[in-house]
């Protein structure tokens, strides 16, 4: 990977980020040491492309840009990533959203004030990171995620309704470039969920013919994508695990009063104990009984789950700092649990075989391994912002003795851009007329090319 050592970058235009770990975490093991291992992917097809990817997640903390070189085409694609750069959202805009999001009540007119305004956000995010590339880079199209707001899986007669705000129109104006967008409603219209939608990418970005892997991204929801060794890209299994950071953020807000807005490096967790009888009730939800196809987001887990844990929590104990542990506890036990009911290799201990509720939740745990090959044969890789979570990792580490966890850094992309690139993937794969959603994932009647193109 060629990671651009560029520009020193002007005041409040955001920060780039190299593949490192996080503050207080080993470091991720990479080509030369320095973070700049070569991410190639097998295939061939035409000269090179450069595609920029634009993603905003439920984190909702701001805008990760990724371009990327790409050679050949639909599943045959090379991918490099060429440069990469998050924006903040102002606190302002992030406020606002925030208040927006489902299950909120708002005025439509604000809805439509957010769309232009985030379209203009995105642009100038694009415009920036163009301007940091060479001549030779400069992409020819860009994908976009926008910001999802409302997502609400088949909820009405079987129908999936989700909202993505950004105008992709203000987009392809700022940054002069033609822009696909709106991925989610192409797999709703066929009968899917319109999430998880970057399986495919996964597939084409981490498949081995002798390694499966988990890609687990750890943002403000956590989902995996299991890619069992030597598969297809329709065999692929994925699905939201629950709660990521969105919990654990979310306390840390209220614990802080505004000061801070995540736990860096799984510090306070690291100090605090589990609330057992807290996890065994939060574990009882029915999400995390139900069987994939299955989504979820902050209408399940966002702002009045916390506002309930809140309550919760502080009559169960007076450390602020067992509150995070326990929601770090959710997280990695909820990852671990979907793994042991529904990917192939992994097994949960007899209690969560057994019920949901009876969950053992002590932390951190020792088992005994039940690993059916060699740790090497399989691998969980972990992205997104809770991969820099170190006290999350140790105890998906213990939870899941029958894989070796690694994080995406170590593949040649920075935990904080693995979206955006995935993003610039399906972007290049629209234009191949490629489907990329996968049926058995999202529930859709049919494989689509996922997108449509605006500018």
């Amino acid at each position: 990977m060629v990671m651009r050592l560029s520009r020193k970058p002007t005041e409040g235009q955001g920060r780039r980020t190299r593949a490192k770990g996080g503050q207080g975490c080993p470091p991720p093991t990479t080509a030369e040491g320095r973070g700049a291992a070569a991410f190639i992917i097998r295939g061939t097809g035409r000269g090179a492309r450069y595609v920029l990817g634009l993603m905003a997640g439920t984190s909702c903390d701001g805008i990760d840009a990724a371009c990327v070189r790409i050679v050949g085409e639909g599943e045959a694609m090379k991918v490099r990533l060429v440069h990469h750069r998050h924006q903040p959202f102002a606190r302002s805009l992030q406020r606002r959203l925030l208040a927006v999001m489902a299950p909120s009540a708002t005025r439509t007119e604000e809805i439509a004030h957010l769309h232009v305004e985030l379209g203009e956000a995105f642009g100038l995010a694009a415009r920036r990171l163009i301007g940091e590339l060479g001549r030779r880079e400069r992409p020819s199209v860009i994908g976009l995620s926008g910001q999802t707001v409302c997502h609400y899986p088949r909820v009405r007669r079987g129908r999936t309704v989700t909202l993505q705000l950004g105008s992709p129109a203000h987009v392809a104006a700022i940054a002069g470039l033609p822009v696909i967008a709106d991925f989610r409603q192409s797999d709703v219209a066929v009968g899917g969920q319109g999430a998880p939608l970057v399986p495919w990418t996964d597939w084409v970005l981490f498949r081995h013919p002798k390694i499966s892997r988990a890609v687990q991204n750890i943002g403000g929801i956590g989902n995996v994508t299991w890619i069992p060794a030597g598969c297809g890209a329709r065999q692929v299994i994925a699905f939201d695990t629950g709660p990521g950071n969105m919990v654990i953020d979310g306390l840390v807000v209220r614990i802080s009063g505004g000061r801070r807005c995540m736990d860096r490096d799984g510090r306070m967790a690291s100090r605090g104990r589990v609330l057992d009888s807290v996890l065994v009730r939060w574990m009882s939800l029915p999400f995390f009984r139900q069987r994939p196809p299955r989504t979820t987001g902050r209408e399940v887990f966002g702002e009045p789950f916390v506002a309930r844990a809140w309550r919760i929590l502080r009559a169960a104990s007076r450390a602020p700092e067992d509150w995070v542990a326990t929601a770090t506890a959710l997280t990695a036990r909820s990852i671990a649990l979907a793994y042991g009911m529904f990917l192939p290799g992994f097994v949960q201990d007899r209690g969560c075989r057994e019920s949901v509720s009876e969950c053992s939740s002590s932390f951190p745990v020792r088992r005994r391994s039940t690993e059916i090959g060699p740790r090497s044969s399989t691998q969980i890789i972990l992205a997104g912002g809770g991969s820099r979570n170190c006290a999350l990792r140790r105890w998906l580490e213990r939870l899941l003795p029958q894989a070796s966890v690694r994080t995406v850094d170590e593949f040649g992309i920075p935990a904080e851009a693995k979206e955006a690139v995935s993003f610039a993937v399906l972007a290049a794969a629209r234009l191949d007329g490629t489907s990329s959603n996968v049926p058995r994932v999202t529930g859709a009647s049919v494989a689509v090319p996922l997108g449509a193109v605006y500018g």
